[in-house]
């Protein structure tokens, strides 16, 4: 696609500058309104400087990715509500064997979960669940954080509802949901597992101080005990006359038996009547109770009946009719607690069942308002409390950004720059992938993943298609994977990051990841990981 007149090429490259300014920083000085308001603003002077009609803003707006995002919303609310991330952030600490053991296990449910639930889900529900326990076992939680927010945008990349580039890329390449799995599943685990063991080789000294610290604890405990019961042992009122007499008899003739066997019958006697005694005490004990018990009745009748004969029976009779009415209340609870559980059950089978009707290629948009649809009917309440939990803004903003990146591709910016980078970014060799991912990393970390999908899905795929048909489905696995990983390139990268970001600034006590301890992470890690994720994805064939 040739360049547009220039007018249009003007005005429609600052429309989508003033989109992407607002969408990374979202707080500039001099226009603090947001992502959303930002959108929905470049929106508006794509249609008001006439680079696209309003005709053509309305269908750039792609209701099926919007109708998935609603309904995978709805259900991970319900999710919530049932406790399923509760249960999961109980793995993070069952039966943990120190805190590398505790960091490997973040990283694996991390990536379950946001492959299930969407990485940004993942990340506003487990990160209170890594700071609590980080609290609890006095460790500074940098590593835990970062592998939540990396191992959450690694294992997104998994299905087409881990996150909102990959809907896309599903919805626009026709990619069934079994096809996309299997398509990155191999290259995700292997990510998950070097971005973990980048996490243990590069903190690897302050977990292992962590468990020094834990392990001169307990043995500050055991020394701490140890010398309680030797200093109780040495004021034993039997033990020390007996050692203090016995040991001259011993050292002095070793043949002096009898002495030795006068003072073990002696200990022993002593022995018996301590036994004697303490039984004695216990059986005054439980007299002197039932005694105390029988006359605190006696006194609460004789009160009764002070009051009036009749008022008195009256009592009585109603503190014995109060029996009946508490297990009443007791059996409501029970069931109350089995509607609770059967609910709960049909929620996870329901949430299975999306997932079965997924993997049989049934349309995404609808089989997810379906489950949400049945979850808010089986609550058997008001749903407007969850519903009000769904991040409407989002929606908007994906509006107002389908609108503002369709007009700045009717500019013919794009196609203009695509065409320069066409013949070295072919995928039919390793150097035209490599160029390929260097262009998504980049354009990802400057105009954000779901834009950079926008603007060069299509282009990308046409390329491959005239390779061969065959790559197509290559080249969007490829395009997914890249674009989703180049979130951990830096804190700005991603959603993900700046969710687990502000939730632990904002914690109590609060904790700052800054931009440059995330990148000495990141961008190790995401090249690592994007390179051996390339080398799979390109090898694997479905």
């Amino acid at each position: 696609m040739a360049l547009g007149p220039i007018k249009k090429v003007v005005l429609g490259s600052v429309a989508f500058a003033v989109f992407w300014i607002l969408a990374v920083f979202p707080a500039v000085p001099f226009l603090p309104i947001g992502r959303t308001a930002g959108s929905i603003l470049g929106a508006m002077l794509m249609v008001i400087s006439k680079v696209i009609t309003p005709e053509q803003a309305y269908s750039a707006i792609k209701l099926p990715v919007l109708g998935l995002l609603f309904g995978t919303m709805v259900v991970t609310i319900y999710l919530e509500r049932a406790d399923m991330f509760k249960h999961l952030g109980v793995l993070f600490s069952w039966k943990s064997w120190g805190a590398k053991d505790m960091l490997c296990r973040i990283c694996i449910v991390s990536a379950i979960s946001s492959a299930l639930f969407t990485n940004d889900t993942t990340c506003v529900i487990l990160t209170e669940f890594i700071l609590k326990i980080a609290r609890e076992n006095n460790i500074r939680p940098e590593p835990f954080l970062l592998g939540l927010a990396s191992s959450s945008n690694i294992g997104s990349s998994a299905t087409p509802i881990g996150n909102p580039q990959n809907l896309i890329i599903a919805i626009q390449s026709g990619i069934s949901f079994g096809e996309f799995v299997l398509g990155l599943l191999p290259a995700v685990l292997l990510g998950v597992f070097v971005n973990a063991l980048i996490l243990l080789c590069m903190f690897w000294k302050l977990l292992s101080d962590v468990k020094e610290e834990e392990d001169a604890h307990q043995i500050s405990l055991a020394t701490t005990s140890s010398s309680k019961s030797l200093e109780s042992h040495k004021c034993d009122p039997i033990t020390e006359p007996a050692s203090s007499q016995s040991s001259p008899d011993i050292n002095r003739d070793g043949g002096h038996s009898k002495n030795l066997k006068n003072r073990l019958s002696e200990l022993d006697m002593c022995s018996d009547s301590c036994r004697e005694i303490e039984l004695k005490k216990a059986v005054l004990s439980k007299k002197e109770a039932t005694d105390n018990m029988f006359s605190e009745i006696g006194e609460q009748m004789e009160e009764r009946f002070a009051r009036g004969g009749v008022q008195g029976t009256m009592e009585k009779m109603t503190d014995l009719e109060s029996g009946p009415q508490q297990s009443t209340e007791e059996s409501k609870g029970q069931l109350n607690r089995w509607k609770r559980l059967s609910w709960k059950l049909c929620v996870y089978l329901g949430t299975v069942g999306m997932l079965v009707a997924f993997l049989m290629g049934l349309d995404m948009s609808w089989t997810a308002l379906t489950a949400a649809l049945i979850f808010v009917s089986l609550d058997f309440k008001d749903a407007g409390p969850c519903l009000e939990k769904v991040s409407y803004s989002l929606l908007v903003f994906f509006c107002g950004m389908f609108i503002t990146v369709e007009g700045f591709n009717r500019t013919g910016i794009p196609s203009s720059l695509w065409s320069l980078m066409e013949p070295h970014a072919r995928i039919d060799h390793a150097s035209g992938i490599a160029v390929l991912a260097i262009v998504i990393l980049v354009l990802s970390n400057v105009a954000s993943n779901v834009p950079t999908v926008l603007l060069l899905g299509a282009k990308v795929a046409a390329s491959a298609i005239a390779i061969s048909p065959n790559k197509e489905k290559k080249a969007w696995l490829i395009l997914a994977w890249v674009s989703t990983v180049a979130g951990n390139l830096s804190l700005l990268g991603s959603a993900a990051n700046i969710i687990v970001c502000e939730q632990a600034l904002r914690a109590k006590p609060s904790y700052n990841i800054t931009f440059w301890s995330h990148l000495k992470f990141g961008f190790p890690s995401t090249l690592i990981v994007t390179t051996i994720g390339l080398a799979v994805v390109y090898c694997y064939d479905v």
